[in-house]
């Protein structure tokens, strides 16, 4: 369906009744890297409303020239919660670049959201000010990266740290699905002219008090992991785990302990709000 903004028209996806859990994807990706590792765990959880939507450029939401920053990005993702679930508390599932706007959201409607999960969250939008651990491959399949055409099988061995077959079709269906549909050239003028916000989200939030829950990949090396800790003390609920056999791919390369730990995640947020 597609949600009617103001100036922009937003493509989402909505399964269930019950809490809100407003799903926000990365850069490039469209909703379905959020559905495909999310909707696992809510079809055997019931009282939930799950919102996956498209950012503006990605997937079926289309770029506007008018959009150039990060701000506007983050004013448009407020702008489709008041439409879909005004004045409604929710929880709020970020990743990526996700986990950067989930950070927005939270400063500017902390009494709204009843828990927060990030998956491989950007801190810091400028690359340069990352720690970022060296990308390595710790299992590989030579017959599945050889039967790929050239650009297919560079950005997998780039991104992923398990490389076989089921990590390859959860890579092109969640990931590639999207990106191939990506508005390159809208993303790359906000990556160039507006990627970070014009403020310090992390210095402007007060001390998050829900349950949170960040995950991060010990080899990712495209957002890191280290980064992550430096605003643990911001939300002093949180589980804070770094997974081995994980990079940016985390939800497919470590499935069962992701699914795991965003049920205990749930869990803790039904008790907190008993």
């Amino acid at each position: 369906m597609e949600c009617e903004l103001e100036k922009i028209k937003i493509y989402c996806e909505i399964y269930g009744e019950g809490k809100p859990v407003l799903m926000i994807h990365g850069f490039y990706p469209d909703h379905r890297v959020m559905k495909g590792c999310m909707e696992p765990i809510f079809n055997k959880r019931h009282g939930y409303k799950r919102i996956y939507f498209d950012l503006p450029g990605m997937g079926k939401t289309k770029g506007e020239k008018w959009i150039t920053n990060s701000d506007q990005m983050l004013d448009i993702t407020l702008q489709f919660i008041e439409k879909i679930i005004p004045d409604k508390k929710f929880l709020v599932v970020g990743e990526s670049y996700g986990g950067y706007l989930a950070r927005g959201v939270i400063y500017k409607k902390s009494e709204f959201v009843e828990g927060v999960c990030f998956v491989c969250p950007v801190i810091f939008a400028e690359e340069s000010r990352r720690e970022l651990p060296k990308h390595i491959t710790l299992i590989k399949d030579p017959e599945l990266i050889s039967n790929l055409n050239p650009s297919e099988a560079i950005d997998f061995e780039n991104i992923a740290i398990v490389q076989n077959t089921r990590i390859w079709e959860r890579y092109r269906d969640d990931f590639i699905s999207g990106v191939n549909i990506a508005d390159d050239k809208f993303l790359t003028k906000i990556q160039e002219e507006g990627y970070p916000f014009s403020f310090d989200v992390d210095q402007l939030i007060k001390q998050y008090i829900k349950p949170a829950l960040f995950l991060l990949g010990r080899y990712d090396s495209i957002v890191g992991y280290r980064d992550a800790w430096k605003i643990i003390e911001k939300y002093p609920r949180a589980t804070f785990a770094i997974l081995d056999y994980a990079g940016h791919l985390l939800q497919i390369e470590q499935e069962k302990v992701f699914n795991l730990l965003v049920n205990e995640w749930l869990d803790r947020i039904e008790e907190f709000n008993l």
